[in-house]
């Protein structure tokens, strides 16, 4: 089970502690067991020396007088008394070893989703931009949300598995000392039907996979069209994202049947074929073998909880195949997005600074072999506002993500203060940046947790002064909790021009050097874009600020504007308007 091996390398200690206390429990339930023909031969023996002064006591078998002898060799008394304290000694002291192990793995088990869920934000976290837009987003919803919950499931199935391993090999150990040759009969017969009900596992491993599969691209397509549920109400076109998912959804339910089918064929079929083997054994043990009753009884106990076990071994690891899929589904994605790490911080790790420019020199870059910017070059001067406008698809927004350094330039070179950008510390670049999106991207929280993102370096001073800077400190206060008051979901209590003036609060906080707007205002009515051109201009000298834009407020502002045409940034004329 390469699977639980996997688990195990990753959580040592854990599974030494489950599995010694796995090992104690089989071995307390042995003992238990090994007092229980001996306690039948002693009750036998008392009735025969009251009915007929033990004229029909049998003597010991090999494994009863091994037994006696041992319990002779500690000074105990084999009476009836002695030996049911004895069982009831084993069940509890198995009892209590099974609620430590399985304590042990709940808490493991809650560990390993957690795990997975951490490993996967932060490696998507710190892969590259490219990487990152080629993901689906449900395949990482459904990572997080599902595939971390089902491989703790499969690790719980796991140490079941092995649980239910460790007890039937304690009851063969003690069905082999009472008798080897059924012992030897019921396991080849008990193999026998596990081996002919296997094929129900790979039913289940395939329909596990397909589950997976299924799951992703559900949460995908529901993801997106949640996103998108205003439009296609407001065209009365629900039905055609309904008939989508109706479909996809369809697909699972086919996955979950074949799912539900082979588990059902398999607990139904196995424990008929375990009972015909426990009464065929009986009556060979009673008529060919002629051993005692009281072996007899002891053997149909002992091999049937021995056969049992065994059966519940298959009906586990069942559970364990439906399961692994998304165990190995979501190591891949966290590989994948490992591989594609960003290097932050390079060899050199030059401190950067913004006292002079941002120049980008004969750039060229292209997605997927389409050419968008071509051999262009330009220049952001420090403490000035620059506004780049142009068509969509021109190469605006690429341009900025030259500058933050989410892309890298296929050909030509990016220069902060007369320093190549890869050669800057990158994390200590951004974290000098301040950048507002076209998209809302408002929390349901309050005014102050949307400014701050619960920075614990930030304190509620840094967001008043945020917010004044901003602009947006005099409609917070009128607010009834002032900057404590919660803005709705996605700032749906606040008006267009209200939600960008916090999302620009929130870009100012931290004191950045640069102040990207990219596309922040095209949601806006003119009234709150010249609005938000006046608070620019306030800011200008304070800070760099390079803004998308195809409203004529920033454009008039700007200190330099620079028209994307055909891939290339040509610098306009002063007091031209081409936005």
């Amino acid at each position: 089970m390469h699977l639980m091996l996997t688990f195990f390398r990753a959580y040592p200690w854990q599974t030494l502690i489950m599995l010694v206390a796995l090992l104690l429990a089989g071995i307390a339930e042995g003992i238990g067991l090994s007092a229980l023909l001996p306690l039948l031969n002693v009750a036998i023996q008392n009735d025969a020396s009251v009915n007929n002064g033990g004229q029909d006591v049998q003597p010991p078998n090999q494994y009863e007088q091994l037994v006696l002898d041992t319990l002779a060799n500690l000074g105990i008394s084999p009476t009836i008394g002695t030996l049911l304290f004895i069982i009831v000694l084993g069940v509890t002291l198995k009892s209590l070893l099974l609620l430590v192990a399985r304590r042990q793995v709940g808490y493991t088990a809650a560990q390993v989703a957690t795990d997975l869920r951490l490993q996967m934000l932060r490696a998507v976290l710190r892969s590259k931009w490219e990487y990152f837009l080629h993901q689906p987003i449900g395949r990482l919803t459904n990572g997080l949300a599902t595939e971390a919950q089902r491989s703790a499931d499969s690790f719980v199935n796991g140490t079941t598995v092995l649980t239910l391993i460790l007890q039937a090999i304690i009851y063969g150990s003690v069905a082999l000392a009472v008798s080897w040759k059924a012992t030897l009969i019921s396991l080849t017969a008990g193999a026998v039907i596990i081996g002919a009900s296997h094929f129900l596992v790979h039913m289940s491993r395939r329909a596990g996979r397909k589950q997976t599969s299924l799951l992703t691209s559900l949460l995908s397509r529901m993801t997106d069209t949640l996103q998108s549920v205003k439009p296609l109400k407001a065209m009365a076109r629900e039905h055609l994202a309904d008939s989508v998912l109706a479909m996809k959804t369809a697909k699972l339910n086919k996955a979950l049947r074949k799912q539900v089918f082979s588990s059902a064929v398999l607990n139904a079929t196995q424990e008929e074929m375990f009972a015909i083997v426990i009464a065929s054994g009986m009556f060979v043990a009673l008529v060919k073998f002629q051993m005692p009753l009281t072996t007899v009884m002891v053997l149909v106990v002992v091999l049937g909880k021995m056969l049992s076990q065994l059966g519940k071994v298959q009906k586990q690891y069942q559970k364990v195949v439906l399961g692994e899929s998304a165990f190995w589904s979501l190591n891949q994605s966290i590989d994948e997005a490992r591989k594609a790490e960003e290097v932050l911080v390079p060899g050199s790790g030059i401190t950067p600074t913004l006292e002079q420019s941002i120049r980008l020199e004969d750039i060229s870059f292209s997605y997927d072999r389409q050419a968008v910017i071509h051999d262009t070059s330009l220049e952001i001067p420090a403490g000035c506002l620059t506004t780049l406008i142009g068509p969509s698809g021109s190469g605006k927004t690429t341009i900025v993500d030259l500058v933050i350094g989410l892309l890298r330039p296929q050909a030509g070179k990016v220069l902060i203060d007369g320093v190549l950008l890869q050669d800057l510390n990158l994390k200590a670049w951004r974290r000098m940046i301040g950048y507002v999106p076209q998209e809302n991207l408002l929390l349901h929280d309050s005014v102050l947790h949307n400014v701050t993102l619960d920075d614990p370096e930030l304190s509620e001073e840094d967001a008043l002064r945020a917010l004044q800077d901003a602009g947006a400190w005099e409609f917070v206060s009128r607010m009834p909790e002032g900057m404590h008051s919660t803005v709705g979901e996605r700032g749906t209590m606040l008006s267009g021009g209200q939600r960008q003036r916090i999302m620009i609060a929130r870009a100012l906080v931290h004191r950045p050097k640069l102040l990207i707007l990219d596309e922040a205002t095209s949601a806006l009515d003119p009234e709150n874009e010249a609005a938000i051109g006046r608070t620019m201009e306030a800011l200008r000298g304070q800070l760099t600020i390079l803004a998308i834009s195809h409203q004529t407020a920033l454009v008039d502002a700007a200190d330099r504007v620079y028209s994307m045409q055909g891939g290339c940034a040509v610098l306009q004329a002063p007091g031209s308007n081409t936005a």
